[in-house]
């Protein structure tokens, strides 16, 4: 009797097909009319599908991220830019690792974005992306990268400064801190210009300096600029130069002081003619004051001299002199010459006497507060970029680079010492 009802393995087999074959339609006959080889192909045929169907919801909007993801020593000033093809950008954010947000702008045509500050170096940063294409479809993109440190870059310290207005023995010095080795393509992304037309050359001094000058001083009013496009130019291996910068200074009128160590006199020109005649007191015979084209530099009201910073030291090795309060001191050389005032000494030995440790001396009062002295009119009638132009002192011409002082190299010697 049991026997009799338990049904076949087969048949039973047979009937869960039939009835799924009743429910499920074409799947349930593909299923009864293949082996399991058959399945997997209907799975494949499903996940086809399923892919195709996926790829008509993909946003056709492409964006484009630089730096690559994963870069190092990018650039703090040009590298980061977002870019979309086949769409517009909506959302752009950009950030440090540390979660600083970096401000930046998506341009009008919502076709890119830039961040709207520089970089700083050695930084890691993230930018993620979003944009959309014609049909509204969203696509995404993300990149870390990491900008150059200071060990792998360099920067130019240039004087005058932007919106200065100089006189016209004012070099453009340009001092580098890391030493250049590529002074070629270094100087090629340098250029000085001036709307006198005259021609301006760049001059090395060893390898952290470059000056640039034409032949002759700078014309009276002209406009100078100096366009310095370093960014990504490699100046010793493996270091980058990180600036994009423009600097425009202007030429003021043509001041030109002539002092004359044995007549004791300085005669100050101005466009050529002679506008005042002060007596000086120059170097004495055992100091004797550097002959040359002298650059003021520096202008201060009132400073402190200490000899010992000079080398002018007493057997204790304090300096010969300390003067805290120098008034009218305008700087002529990197080794500490001046051009100032003096209340110290007797009103006697200007125009009569040389008795300064180098430094070349005008009557002045104590405090600087005094028009009527030779000194205050001096440093007020003069602007940094004047040249003081030092004769008859017995001693040798200043160095060139000690100071802004290459006007005391002949324009042969200049440009010799260009790299381009």
């Amino acid at each position: 009797m049991t026997d009799s009802r338990r049904r076949k393995p087969g048949r039973g087999r047979k009937g869960l097909a039939a009835v799924s074959a009743l429910v499920g339609g074409v799947l349930v006959l593909s299923a009864c009319n293949g082996d399991d080889g058959d399945k997997a192909s209907g799975g494949k045929e499903s996940q086809h599908q399923v892919d195709e169907a996926a790829a008509k919801k993909t946003s056709v909007a492409q964006i484009a991220i630089a730096p690559e993801n994963g870069s190092d020593n990018a650039s703090i000033n040009s590298a980061a830019k977002v870019t979309v093809k086949d769409g517009t950008l909506t959302a752009v954010t950009m950030k440090t690792a540390d979660g600083q947000a970096v401000a930046g702008q998506i341009s009008p045509d919502k076709k890119s974005w830039k961040p709207g500050t520089q970089l700083e170096r050695a930084t890691k940063y993230k930018i993620s992306a979003t944009a959309v294409d014609s049909e509204g479809r969203k696509a995404h993109e993300n990149s870390t990268f990491t900008t150059v440190s200071k060990a792998n870059s360099f920067i130019g310290n240039f004087t005058p400064e932007n919106g200065s207005t100089v006189g016209v023995g004012m070099p453009v010095s340009i001092n580098f801190d890391k030493g250049i080795t590529n002074k070629k393509d270094v100087q090629s992304a340098i250029k000085v210009s001036s709307t006198s037309g005259q021609e301006v050359v760049g001059h090395w001094f060893g390898n952290n300096r470059l000056d640039f000058r034409p032949e002759e001083y700078w014309k009276g009013n002209s406009t100078v600029t100096l366009k310095m496009n370093l960014d990504g130019v490699e100046g010793a291996d493996g270091v980058y130069g990180v600036q994009q910068k423009t600097v425009q200074f202007k030429i003021g009128r043509n001041q030109v002081s002539i002092v004359d160590a044995k007549t004791k006199t300085m005669k100050v020109t101005r466009d050529g003619k002679v506008i005042k005649t002060i007596p000086i007191s120059a170097g004495s015979p055992e100091n004797k004051t550097y002959n040359g084209k002298m650059v003021i530099s520096e202008m201060f009201k009132e400073t402190r001299m200490d000899g010992a910073t000079v080398g002018f030291k007493d057997n204790d090795g304090k300096g010969e002199y300390d003067i805290k309060d120098v008034p009218h001191a305008m700087r002529l050389s990197s080794s500490g010459t001046f051009i100032h005032g003096n209340y110290w000494g007797s009103p006697s030995i200007f125009g009569n006497a040389n008795t300064s440790h180098g430094c070349i001396g005008l009557e002045d009062a104590k405090g600087a507060g005094d028009k009527s002295k030779p000194g205050a009119w001096f440093f007020d009638n003069t602007i940094t970029g004047d040249v003081v132009d030092v004769r008859n002192t017995g001693d040798k011409v200043i160095a060139p680079d000690n100071g802004l002082n290459g006007w005391n190299m002949d324009w042969a010697q200049w440009k010799a010492g260009s790299a381009v």
